[in-house]
């Protein structure tokens, strides 16, 4: 007899909604390849419900001060840090990473909490005086509106952090539509968001799958949407919610590039690359999936280095002492995983680890031990397309001018980096290279809460890279006053007015 599995519903107007009608999906327990739950799937109807209660909420939580969002902001990062240990576990549970890592998450989505409790100081706006006679200007910065959120599988408490703190800080409402695979953390924060004193239908949480994301992209009451995902669905969500009126902001894959030069230091090299390729199983879009050897006595260090490295690499159930990479979120994403291993092969690059043998691979789990190529190619299909796993290729180039070729006729510019202990190449690379976001002997270069996180060419669609400075932009939109207070009666003036 099947044991019942719980069911994750929905967050609307400051309550848990069950969802509406039979339809969910199920979440895995990716460590022991089991069912734990089922999410239901919202229609139209739910993201209406969650659209008309933010609504609702938006004229009383838009006139509110910057200073009492704030206080809301700060209650709730509290909250979050005090449960920070069961909040990191639900992300386990659901995602496969390790218990570090998911702790590193929730504090790392915390940070643009931080920045966000700092909009008095963000929203203040521009003043010019006596731009002409008793006329004084001055610009102001107001809320959208209405909200959204699409966001994905790989950090279900950081990358929801890097929306709505922001989009409520500035006054808007939020909706949240978090990935049907790990989608516990985002109804988490919704309850300790109203606990924290929003009111209700200030932050509200629609489960669901591509279904709910057309209701948000279609429905007249949404005015902004923001999306973290592959790059297919990016564009997509651009398309339509920009054809539909919306401002959107839409992040999409990666293909991230660490380049290293012959005078870099090769185990400072070997660690960050073992780090950024394989942790959370290679399932970040700032993961280094292409280290770009300069010359091939760089490249033959490097591979024995790495390989050496792997020998050791713990892989295991994300809740186990000591375990440095968990299982993949699902057994369909590991075997997609598996395919492009599979497709390396058959291309011709070389098999120098090979993960479908690790041992974890035989696990009940989603597990696919780390993988290594060297001499990938850019015509092989593991180089071209973003794999989302624990698989590094090794590109093998004579010069820095090469490397930086190689990575500007990539379609995705997320992340590269470089590792080098000469000023002059970093500088170079710095300037030259097609990335919006750059590591100097830093392999995963995410900018800080205070800055702005975003790509180039086919990793970001949209003008506004997300949270931080370029975060307040998108979620406002600017006002620009002109105002006279004058005794003296003006005459009718029928020519542009000028100031001499």
């Amino acid at each position: 007899m099947r044991v019942a599995v719980r069911t994750i519903g929905h967050f609307i107007n400051g309550r848990d909604v069950p969802g509406a009608s039979d339809r969910t999906s199920p979440v895995y327990d990716p460590a022991l390849g089991e069912e734990q739950a089922r999410v239901a799937l919202a229609g139209r109807d739910e993201v209406d419900a969650a659209v008309t209660a933010a609504h609702r909420a938006l004229p009383a939580w838009a006139s509110l001060s910057p200073q009492a969002r704030a206080g809301v902001l700060f209650a709730f990062r509290e909250k979050m840090r005090t449960h920070l240990e069961r909040l990191a576990a639900i992300v386990t549970a659901e995602h496969g990473k390790t218990l570090e890592d998911a702790k590193a998450e929730v504090l790392r989505g915390l940070d643009v909490v931080d920045f966000a409790c700092g909009i008095p100081q963000l929203l203040k706006g521009e003043f010019s005086a006596g731009i002409g006679r008793d006329i004084d200007a001055y610009a102001l910065r107001q809320p959208l509106g209405v909200c959204a959120g699409i966001t994905p599988f790989n950090f279900p408490a950081m990358v929801p952090m890097w929306m709505f703190p922001v989009a409520l800080a500035c006054g808007n409402t939020f909706v949240l539509k978090p990935s049907e695979r790990d989608p516990s953390l985002g109804i988490e924060m919704a309850r300790l968001m109203k606990d924290a004193g929003a009111p209700d239908g200030v932050f509200n949480v629609v489960n669901g799958g591509a279904d709910a994301v057309e209701a948000i992209l279609a429905h007249p009451g949404v005015a902004a949407v923001s999306f973290v995902g592959s790059t297919p669905i990016a564009r997509r969500v651009y398309e339509l919610g920009t054809e539909n009126g919306k401002r959107v902001q839409a992040l999409g894959g990666a293909k991230n590039h660490l380049v290293v030069m012959p005078d870099a230091d090769l185990d400072a090299a070997v660690d960050a690359l073992v780090g950024a390729a394989y942790g959370s199983a290679g399932e970040r879009c700032m993961a280094i999936s292409v280290a770009v050897a300069v010359g091939d006595d760089t490249a033959d260090a490097l591979v024995q280095r790495i390989a050496r490295r792997l020998q050791s690499l713990k892989v295991d159930d994300g809740r186990a002492e000591g375990v440095e990479m968990g299982p993949l979120v699902t057994g369909s994403h590991r075997d997609k995983v598996r395919g492009y291993v599979d497709a390396g092969v058959a291309e011709g690059a070389t098999l120098v680890v090979d993960g479908r043998a690790h041992a974890a691979a035989g696990k009940p789990g989603f597990f696919l031990g780390p993988t290594l190529f060297d001499r990938v190619t850019p015509s092989m299909t593991i180089y071209r397309e973003e794999i989302f796993g624990p698989v590094l290729c090794i590109v093998r180039v004579e010069s820095l001018d090469a490397a930086l070729e190689t990575i500007a006729d990539h379609e995705y510019g997320n992340g590269a980096a470089i590792f080098t202990r000469d000023g002059a190449h970093a500088r170079y690379f710095e300037r030259h290279v097609t990335a919006g976001m750059v590591g100097i002997n830093v392999a995963i270069p995410v900018p800080m809460a205070f800055h702005s996180f975003g790509g180039w060419k086919a990793s970001l669609f949209g003008d506004h890279h997300i949270h931080g400075p370029e975060g307040v932009r998108f979620y406002t939109r600017l006002k620009s006053v002109t105002a006279r207070w004058s005794e003296s009666a003006e005459r009718a003036a029928f020519s542009m007015p000028v100031n001499r």
